[in-house]
C-alpha cells in the first residue's frame, strides 16, 4: 500500500511577524562559545540587540530583531565561522525543544518506531508550530524518495531575508532539523539546504536523509 505524501501545504499563521526568542538566544549562546563575552556582546549591540543578551527574552519577538542579527553577522564574520555558528545554535535550538517542547512520552514513541514512519508523525508536528521559527514566512514539507527522503521548505524565512551570497546561509535551520531528526527519527540523519533564497532560489529547501 502506498503511504500517503504530505503535499507542500504552506502552514503559518503569524501575520505580525512575531518568532520565537531562540532564534536570538541559541545563537548568543554559540557566538560566546566560540568568541567569548565580550565579542559577542559587541556583535549584538552593533544589531542594536545588547539588551536581549544581557536579558534574554522569554516571549516572542519581532521577527525584524533575527533579521537584524544575521545581517549583522553576514557582514562582521567569515562564512565558514558563521556558518559553524549557525549550526551550533540549530543544535542548542534542538536541545531546547527536546527537553522543554515535545512531550517525553511522544519522543518514546518516535524512538521506537521506524524512521519513516516517525517522519511522517514528526512533520506535521513540526509544521503545526512553524510560525514559532518561521515568524512571517512560510513551511512546508514535501516527502520524496531514497535519494531525498523529506523535503522542509522555508519561504521568506527571517534567518536570510535580505541576503546575497554564493553559498546556502540557513545553518540555524539545518542545525535545528538535523538535532531533532538525528534524536527522534535516525541517528544517521544528515540535512543538507539545497537551496537557498540568499543564493537566489525561490526559497529555502533542506533534503533530510537518514
Amino acid at each position: 500500500m502506498t503511504e500517503p505524501t504530505l503535499v507542500s501545504t504552506p502552514l503559518h499563521a503569524n501575520d505580525g511577524g512575531k518568532i520565537g526568542p531562540n532564534a536570538i538566544i541559541r545563537m548568543g549562546e554559540a557566538l560566546e562559545a566560540l568568541y567569548g563575552r565580550a565579542e559577542t556582546t559587541q556583535l549584538f549591540a552593533a544589531a542594536g540587540l545588547e539588551d536581549c543578551l544581557h536579558s534574554p527574552p522569554t516571549a516572542m519577538i519581532d521577527e525584524n530583531w533575527v533579521v537584524r542579527l544575521h545581517t549583522t553577522l553576514r557582514a562582521s564574520l567569515p562564512p565558514a565561522q558563521l556558518a559553524e555558528i549557525g549550526r551550533d545554535a540549530g543544535r542548542r535550538t534542538g536541545d531546547y525543544l527536546l527537553a522543554k517542547r515535545i512531550p517525553k512520552p511522544a519522543q518514546r514513541v518516535l524512538r521506537l518506531t521506524p524512521a519513516p514512519l516517525a517522519a511522517r508523525i514528526l512533520v506535521p508536528a513540526i509544521a503545526k508550530h512553524a510560525w514559532t521559527f518561521t515568524g512571517s514566512g512560510r513551511f512546508s514539507a514535501e516527502f520524496g524518495n531514497r535519494q531525498a527522503p523529506l523535503l522542509l521548505t522555508i519561504c521568506d524565512g527571517p534567518v536570510c531575508r535580505g541576503a546575497v551570497s554564493e553559498l546556502p546561509v540557513c545553518d540555524f535551520y539545518a542545525g535545528t532539523f538535523a538535532r531533532i531528526f538525528r534524536e527522534l527519527v535516525s541517528a544517521r540523519t544528515t540535512v543538507e539546504e539545497i537551496h537557498c533564497q540568499a543564493q537566489g532560489a525561490p526559497a529555502c529547501v533542506f533534503a533530510v536523509r537518514w
